[in-house]
């Protein structure tokens, strides 16, 4: 299956600092204008090094004061199955850049059990889909997020659905564990791609110049099962925010100036 690419955005920074700094910028503008309507803001994280450093940079904003984080609350498109604490954990990452300079109530902070939790994996993802269950959004049992971060590998993975794996293919299920990474660590959990695709925004972000090749696949309207990011979609908007380097396959036509 081919999916079009027309209503995707691409929005360049200069570099990784410059875009962290973007994104966190619009991350709590969207977050301010959903909770100052008195509105609940469902948020989905992701890991790794350009999710970290978009919260770091949301942290030294002067606007987190102003926001109610009673409204908000945080989850993750998909977690490693490792101790509580430990330096892997998208979860301990996100506390540590931002969520634990916040005053925000715990149980806002909708995170998938760790191994010393739960130590059966299928188990941790089970709870995690329950726990999705408890606000269902209009196209299934689990919360429209009114932003889903998704980093995106050199080979093109997001969450941890990685390519031509069964992970990717999954329909039936809001989330599935996963065994034999192809990254480490070996174990995970992971939304599955219609949880992701339920989401009013996805925004994928993106640093670095051995993200070019997956970037330009995924705007190509690659197969999803061979190239993840291709599949990613938000129902309302889906961006592309990238530095420079990582540009350097997309075309000068599909680059959005304005958004």
């Amino acid at each position: 299956m081919v999916e079009a690419w027309a209503e995707k955005r691409v929005v360049i920074s200069p570099d990784p600092a410059k875009l962290a700094e973007s994104v966190a910028a619009r991350f709590l503008s969207r977050v301010a204008k959903r909770t100052d309507e008195g509105k609940l803001a469902h948020i989905s994280l992701t890991g790794g090094s350009m999710g970290s450093a978009v919260l770091a940079a949301a942290a030294r904003s002067d606007r987190v004061a102003r926001i109610d984080w009673s409204l908000v609350h945080f989850w993750w498109s998909d977690e490693r199955f490792v101790p509580s604490g430990d330096a892997d954990r998208n979860e301990q990452q996100a506390r540590d850049a931002f969520l634990d300079r916040l005053d925000l109530p715990e149980t806002n902070i909708h995170a998938p059990l760790a191994s010393d939790a739960e130590p059966d994996l299928d188990a941790a993802a089970a709870a995690y889909a329950r726990e999705l269950a408890v606000f269902p959004g209009p196209d299934g049992p689990w919360p429209s997020f009114d932003v889903c971060f998704l980093g995106v590998g050199p080979d093109a993975h997001i969450a941890s659905l990685f390519p031509d794996r069964p992970e990717i293919q999954i329909t039936d299920r809001a989330v599935v564990a996963v065994r034999d990474s192809p990254k480490p660590p070996p174990e995970r959990v992971t939304m599955t791609r219609p949880v992701i695709n339920g989401s009013k925004r996805v925004w994928l972000v993106i640093s670095g110049a051995d993200k070019a090749s997956a970037l330009g696949l995924a705007l190509a309207g690659a197969s999803y099962e061979s190239v993840p990011a291709a599949g990613a979609k938000g129902r309302r908007r889906t961006v592309f925010f990238v530095d420079e380097a990582a540009a350097s396959q997309v075309p000068p036509d599909l680059i959005d100036r304005e958004y």
